[in-house]
């Protein structure tokens, strides 16, 4: 009997991967990985809720369970990493990195140490093949689900030995199995905000990080001062939602000057800073031994910029893809991810 050790967030699709799981004969240990504990100001962490829903749902289907504390890892790898490039103007992808860094490298390497065949979680993906070099991370079943744009990242050989057991499935198919078994989650509301803290946003919890004062919004076209911010490094270039400039045509952000702390807006929805024929991209991470050669040769090469975002032909050359018409630009710092048919082929950091 093959050992499986699941990651256990206390959601429905973790437990129902448990229990798809058992049904396959696996011997399933569940885990739940302790990342982040730390309270902000009026708002409460959920990872001791969390924790009490993932350890309910292994004593009903009689797991083994076990809480494994990463949070110390999770702060410098993934945390610190968060706030510098936020420093730096760009607008990063936590889940992203925690992925790469906490789930399928910590998880995954004492997993392995602790006698695991397989790791396993509950996330919309699948995978195709049996050896290292041959194993293919596969969109979701369910496309609205899918969550392959978060784990292009994760190494080949992580990928080699892990289950997805949800990804055949649809959402509304994993919460009727949840239902059928009469566990709590079922209905468990699905997490919003920072992936690590809940029910926070990002500018909230940024705000108790790093250091910011207020400064001058500038139209981009005339210099004029419209109004004041509480802090550039707050703003990511295209938003347009908390900018608080009155009514009429919306302004977007097109620039941030973060040495003189002012951002810059323009009601031009074609300004060239929101839209553009090519990307540039840092820390390529291509997957199955691909190279940046086999990737400028894919002929059928589409793009995802954002989660949920359609799959743009594209090509690429020279660390930029380039795009058959222009598109909005994503935010330095996010990801473009690459999709040959199901098969995500890898990925990069949006450089600008």
């Amino acid at each position: 009997m093959s050992k499986v050790f699941l990651g256990m967030s206390g959601g429905v699709d973790s437990s129902v991967s448990a229990i798809l799981l058992k049904e396959h004969g696996y011997d399933v240990t569940g885990v739940y990985m302790k990342n982040w504990s730390k309270d902000l100001p009026g708002m409460k962490c959920p990872w001791a809720e969390d924790l009490a829903d993932a350890k309910r749902v292994a004593v009903q289907l009689d797991l083994d369970f076990e809480v494994w504390d990463f949070e110390q890892d999770y702060k410098s790898k993934v945390v610190d990493y968060m706030l510098n490039e936020f420093k730096k103007g760009n607008t990063p992808n936590p889940d992203i990195m925690c992925n790469e860094q906490i789930k399928f490298k910590l998880f995954y390497d004492r997993a392995i140490a602790c006698g695991a065949d397989y790791i396993a979680t509950g996330h919309y993906a699948r995978i195709s093949g049996e050896k290292l070099t041959n194993t293919a991370l596969l969109r979701a079943k369910d496309e609205n689900k899918d969550q392959t744009y978060f784990l292009y990242r994760m190494s080949d050989a992580a990928t080699a030995k892990t289950l997805f057991p949800v990804g055949n499935l649809l959402k509304p198919e994993v919460k009727a199995i949840a239902a059928q078994k009469g566990l709590d989650v079922a209905t468990k509301k699905e997490s919003m905000g920072v992936c690590f803290v809940g029910e926070v946003g990002m500018k909230d919890f940024l705000r108790e990080y790093l250091n910011s004062k207020p400064g001058e919004i500038r139209e981009a076209e005339t210099d004029i001062v419209l109004g004041y911010h509480d802090g550039a490094i707050f703003y990511t270039i295209g938003q347009r939602h908390g900018l608080y400039l009155g009514g009429g045509l919306p302004y977007y952000v097109v620039k941030k000057d973060l040495d003189q702390n002012i951002v810059y807006v323009s009601k031009n929805l074609n300004h060239p800073a929101l839209w553009s024929i090519s990307l540039t991209l840092r820390d390529l991470h291509l997957r199955n031994e691909l190279t940046v050669g086999d990737l400028s040769q894919t002929s059928n090469l589409k793009v995802r910029l954002r989660h949920r975002a359609p799959l743009l032909p594209a090509k690429f050359q020279n660390n930029q893809v380039t795009f058959s018409e222009p598109v909005k630009h994503p935010a330095a710092g996010q990801s473009a991810v690459f999709y040959s048919d199901e098969v995500c082929l890898g990925g990069g950091i949006i450089a600008k």
